[in-house]
């Protein structure tokens, strides 16, 4: 009998039908480091392409979640629910209210009889408050911590993944879910209005009238404000996500801070701090349906929202950068 032959700088020998492994580099981890310690030589540098293909896994997996589907099911039954009210109210020849800050229902609700588009206007200001933020908080605040309680988010930092491309296309997406998310709403409730009101000219606040076509417009642009206003939740939520390891609970806490905030923004002792709360400026995409358009609340909503984004994005990515996800 011969003797084994020995693989050269392991001291084994290999076992029948089985090929020696010859690659002995140190694999490094998710900070770039070999286990030793030591650098594990200079990191791939991500092409565009690849971080592109990053944020399409990021949106496929996002929507493809039944929770995500639920969430936007909830927000297109809103229109359904409300075109539905204003149909049986109305059924006898009476009369809605007449909405906003002084009236029984949500802006714009007393002219849906009149013209099914006003829906679309209606349901925006009724899911606005509270149910389109809460499904943003919801996608926003398990960003994060999802992953993390779920043991995924280690392998996802492999590289040439990287934090601040995970963290960057993970608010891409949640900023994507916001435009989605709205649309759904407003696309319900043209369908609703159309199938359940006559459809025309659109008188304006300012009680000029405008064609149906420049009623569309005007109302595909006040989506993708109220998808904009949306923008300093999201920045929040995922702040609030890098914090715990826990989904539940960086959801529940995005959804609690949202409707603190609510809350204190109609208090009137607290007047002085309303101007820099996210929500204040919210309705004021009413202002789009005015002739001439008022534009002071919309930027004044804009950058308010730009800022938050700014201050919530920067800390979620400092606090990202240096969070244990080993732990």
């Amino acid at each position: 009998m011969s003797r084994a032959e020995v693989t050269p700088g392991t001291g084994m020998t290999p076992e029948a039908g089985m090929t020696p492994r010859t690659d002995m580099t140190p694999r490094t981890d998710v900070t770039g480091e070999s286990p030793t310690g030591k650098p594990g030589g200079a990191p791939r540098t991500p092409s565009p392409l690849w971080s592109l293909g990053l944020f399409r896994s990021e949106l496929s997996v996002t929507f493809r979640r039944w929770r995500t589907l639920a969430l936007l099911a909830v927000l297109a039954a809103v229109p359904i629910l409300v075109g539905i009210a204003v149909k049986i109210e109305t059924s006898d020849g009476g009369s809605v209210g007449a909405g906003g800050p002084d009236g029984e229902g949500p802006a714009f609700i007393a002219q849906v009889t009149n013209n099914g588009l006003f829906l679309v206007f209606t349901a925006l200001a009724a899911t606005l408050p509270f149910f389109l933020p809460m499904a943003v908080g919801v996608v926003a605040g398990d960003a994060i911590a999802g992953e993390a309680g779920a043991g995924t988010l280690r392998y996802l930092l492999v590289a040439p993944a990287g934090r601040t491309r995970l963290l960057l296309a993970k608010y891409a997406t949640t900023l994507a879910f916001c435009v989605v998310a709205t649309l759904v709403v407003a696309a319900s409730a043209l369908a609703v209005g159309a199938l359940l009101f006559p459809l025309g000219e659109v008188t304006t606040i300012s009680g000029t009238r405008i064609s149906f076509t420049d009623g569309l417009l005007r109302a595909l642009l006040i989506a993708l404000v109220v998808a904009a206003s949306l923008i300093g939740v999201a920045a929040l939520g995922l702040f609030v996500s890098t914090l715990t390891s826990s989904g539940i609970a960086a959801m529940a806490t995005t959804v609690g801070l949202l409707i603190t905030v609510q809350i204190v923004d109609q208090i009137p002792q607290l007047h002085a701090v309303h101007p820099y709360l996210f929500p204040h400026y919210w309705l004021s995409f009413a202002d789009l349906m005015r002739d001439p358009v008022y534009w002071d609340d919309l930027v004044r909503n804009l950058g308010l929202q730009a800022l938050y984004a700014g201050v919530f994005g920067s800390a979620a990515w400092a606090r990202f950068g240096a969070k244990d996800i080993a732990s």
